[in-house]
């Protein structure tokens, strides 16, 4: 006989909580939140550079990088314009909820009108993950096969 234990709980719950808690900052202090995720290389720093010089003419604009090592995408973001936090994820492939939380503690929220988050470089992780931003953008690089959407639907 084959007992099963039911789960009452998603594995994600306390991840997902954390996210509605993200939300529920960024709602109050009247800020609009991006999630940009792409495989490395597919071009989201680049059109964070290409977009500050636009958006910044009439929004206030704060960047969220995650890379697994250095500060490179976070500088170039600060280099364009936007105020820029970096967290490093020590070899995680994919930003969740917690770490958003601790890097929006270094932003006072109430000071932009954008939140840019530029997750880790991948595209199976990121998308499982909630942040409890309002959308979340995929970038997809034609060089790297114009199939990406269908080969990963979670993004």
């Amino acid at each position: 006989m084959t007992k099963r234990i039911p789960v009452v709980e998603k594995i994600m719950s306390a991840n997902d909580q954390i996210a509605l808690e993200n939300r529920s900052r960024i709602d109050n202090d009247g800020v609009f939140s991006i999630n940009l995720m792409a495989s490395p290389g597919a071009g989201k720093t680049s059109l964070i550079e290409r977009m500050m010089p636009v958006l910044a003419k009439s929004m206030r604009i704060a960047v969220i990088d995650g890379d697994v090592a250095s500060s490179i995408d976070a500088d170039r973001a600060a280099a364009a314009g936007a105020t820029a936090v970096q967290i490093n994820t020590g070899g995680t492939c994919h930003l969740d909820a917690v770490m958003l939380r601790g890097a929006l503690d270094e932003l006072d929220l109430a000071q932009f009108d954008l939140l840019i988050v530029e997750n880790v470089g991948n595209l199976i992780c990121p998308a499982s993950f909630k942040l409890g931003v309002h959308k979340s953008i995929l970038i997809a690089s034609v060089p790297e096969g114009d199939d990406k959407p269908y080969k990963y639907p979670g993004m």
